[in-house]
């Protein structure tokens, strides 16, 4: 053993390379070395050392700019957004949707793939290890730099992670999930879908307020978070907001109840009613033509369902409600109709600023299943 080696000392000094990298990560303004001392209260010196570190590492770079300070012109300093990349999978019904994001969540790839319904899960794996590994030759992700790759299913995990319990929208249910990722060569992660979108949206937004997040994909699902983390619940079904009643007797739902939210709201309904895509669908909505009444009868009807869920979950949770998944994409020109229908379903509250569409909107899913690896590289940088 050395006896010289201090491990107090090692510890500060990766203390001090650590809080230099994440000053850079979190920055909004110009950042140089002097203010780097500043802020972290440390000699240049120690900034000058750890930042040569950094540096040679490949995880931050001179980003060009230059501020006067009064004398000579400060040197801007910024993180290398693409020193590694995360991978994500979005695995639906009857698609993939593969993303590839650098350190700061920025899309860097995205492919949509059709597939085939699940029937058993060994055979998905060959199919996301196949299709990933195309992803990544034709967009040119250097594996090296590869992080990882997240898998979101629109499914409820067992509180262990190693079982599927069920997911109706892939009529799979009590399935281990062992087999899954057994070709991929990279380290991975599974997650619910919706958990994953809701992730996402607490990193990108500002404050991180307590929030609930309402995902509406095909499966219609939800993430709870309070306090800058998730409620997962005593066995992880916490946000299943899915499979509240709104409608007692109502449309048969995935799960086999009647008059669940996710009958009402799920895009597949329109695909289901009409036999069209939602851009055919809400282009149809917009140009006014032939059928629109039949095509605003069924949007103003899932408008109000949503609206019932909306209320229910304000009431339950007193928090801010944000709406993903990709049916929030088509959302904007109506959110105001939704917002009055929630006013008038919520007996305590007419005014609906709680009620937010996504940041991100495009691609939550996959992108949130991918911040994992980020998370993790963050912490351990």
């Amino acid at each position: 053993m050395d006896m010289d080696f201090d491990p107090a000392m090692a510890d500060r000094r990766r203390s001090a390379s650590s809080n230099i990298y994440h000053c850079l990560y979190n920055a909004k303004d110009f950042c140089s070395r002097q203010s780097l001392a500043r802020e972290l209260n440390i000699s240049l010196p120690t900034v000058y050392q750890n930042l040569a570190k950094l540096m040679a590492a490949g995880l931050i770079r001179d980003s060009g700019e230059q501020q006067s300070t009064g004398g000579r012109k400060a040197s801007g300093l910024s993180i290398v957004p693409d020193a590694r990349i995360a991978a994500g999978v979005s695995v639906t019904e009857n698609r993939l949707r593969l993303v590839a994001a650098d350190l700061l969540l920025n899309e860097l790839a995205y492919r949509e793939i059709p597939i085939q319904p699940v029937v058993r899960l060994s055979d998905m794996g060959g199919l996301l290890s196949q299709v990933l590994e195309q992803f990544l030759d034709d967009f040119n992700v250097d594996r090296d730099r590869l992080l990882g790759v997240g898998i979101a299913l629109p499914a409820i995990m067992s509180p262990d992670s190693r079982r599927i319990v069920a997911a109706p929208t892939l009529q799979l249910k009590d399935l281990s999930l062992e087999g899954l990722t057994d070709s991929m060569p990279y380290p991975t992660y599974i997650e619910n879908d919706a958990a994953c979108g809701g992730h996402a949206e607490l990193f990108v937004r500002e404050g991180n307020r307590n929030m609930a997040y309402l995902s509406l994909e095909n499966g219609v699902g939800g993430a709870i978070m309070f306090g800058g983390g998730p409620y997962l619940g005593d066995n992880r079904r916490s946000g299943e907001f899915g499979h509240m009643c709104v409608e007692p007797g109502g449309l048969r739902c995935t799960c086999g109840k009647m008059g669940c939210l996710e009958a009402y709201c799920s895009p597949r309904r329109v695909r289901d009613t009409f036999g069209i895509t939602l851009d055919e669908f809400f282009s149809r909505l917009r140009q006014r033509g032939s059928g629109y009444e039949e095509y605003e009868a069924l949007w103003d009807n899932m408008l109000r369902h949503l609206a019932i869920g909306i209320a229910n979950i304000r009431l339950a949770l007193d928090c801010d409600v944000v709406l993903g998944g990709f049916l929030s994409e088509f959302l904007a020109p109506y959110l105001p109709r939704l917002k009055e229908y929630v006013a008038g379903i919520h007996p305590f509250e007419a005014d609906t600023d709680y009620l937010h569409l996504s940041t991100l909107r495009r691609h939550t899913v996959p992108l949130g299943v991918a911040l994992h690896f980020i998370v993790d590289f963050l912490d351990r940088v």
